[in-house]
């Protein structure tokens, strides 16, 4: 698939809502990943704090700093090389305490980082935090649903929004989120009835992640969808398009058994102190 043929621009994705031309988002983490979203044509690259589990190895991702944010937003921006709109993940910690503390954050995050837009999780709590950071002219993307950050508070990863009470303030505060000036929202790890009628009420487009065909588009984690996380943690709702980790362990066998068989490197993989 070829690249994108110009750079996208959040009014350029919120314009896309209601189109018939779903968002497509993944997430990257290094410059690497960064050339393979742009050489795919991939609209957004999500740096999440996600890396903190599938790059890092943590439990959560609460470990996950803001300087490790603005480290990887960097990589994966030279990777992409701004034909991918890059947004980034504002880490548990560097935004709860104040709508201040979210703008210094969200400025790191742009100006050291390279980052379009942030994301942050959270709803009725942080409404003042997305309007100062939207009134500081950086674009945000809020995040509601299934919360990583709240992973502690909510008693683990579950899906959310199966009751009704549960349901209608999701709602609310998808309303809420955009009166304050997001661009965008995602939806992660809520029922498709729930995920669908807000996508339906609001008017900024809606990304899900285990939230069912019926939004505006869709996101996944890159090791997820290339196969490289291993089968008995993969969530449910994350395809698998490719066995990377298969084909990756297939290869290092390989490797390894030609180095021990004094079958690599051969003649031609060779230098000699006088070139022919």
């Amino acid at each position: 698939m070829a690249g994108n043929s110009q750079p996208l621009t959040a009014p350029a994705l919120r314009a896309r809502k209601g189109t018939g031309s779903p968002i497509v988002a993944v997430t990257a983490y290094d410059a690497f990943h960064g050339q393979l979203l742009a050489e795919a044509g991939i609209d957004i690259a999500l740096v999440g704090d996600s890396l903190g589990m599938v790059v890092q190895g943590h439990q959560t991702t609460l470990p996950v700093t803001l300087d490790e944010m603005v480290y990887h937003t960097r990589m994966v921006g030279r990777g992409t090389a701004g034909r991918v709109f890059l947004l980034a993940d504002l880490p548990f910690g560097s935004y709860q305490s104040s709508p201040e503390e979210a703008v210094r954050s969200a400025l790191r995050l742009v100006k050291e980082g390279g980052a379009q837009a942030v994301k942050l999780e959270g709803g009725k709590d942080y409404l003042r935090h997305v309007a100062a950071i939207v009134s500081s002219m950086i674009p945000v993307v809020g995040h509601l649903g299934l919360l990583p950050q709240r992973v502690h508070a909510m008693g683990g990863y579950r899906v959310a929004g199966r009751s009704p009470e549960e349901a209608d303030r999701i709602l609310r505060e998808a309303k809420d989120l955009v009166d304050a000036g997001i661009f965008a929202l995602v939806l992660e790890g809520i029922p498709r009835e729930l995920a669908a009628g807000i996508t339906r009420e609001i008017p900024v487009p809606v990304i899900g992640i285990g939230a069912g065909p019926d939004t505006d588009g869709q996101v996944l984690v890159i090791h997820d969808l290339l196969g490289w996380t291993p089968e008995e943690r993969r969530p449910r709702f994350a395809r698998r398009f490719a066995d990377g980790r298969g084909e990756a362990l297939r290869a290092l066998g390989d490797y390894s058994r030609a180095v021990k068989d004094r079958r690599f490197p051969t003649e031609e993989e060779s230098f000699h102190s006088h070139a022919p």
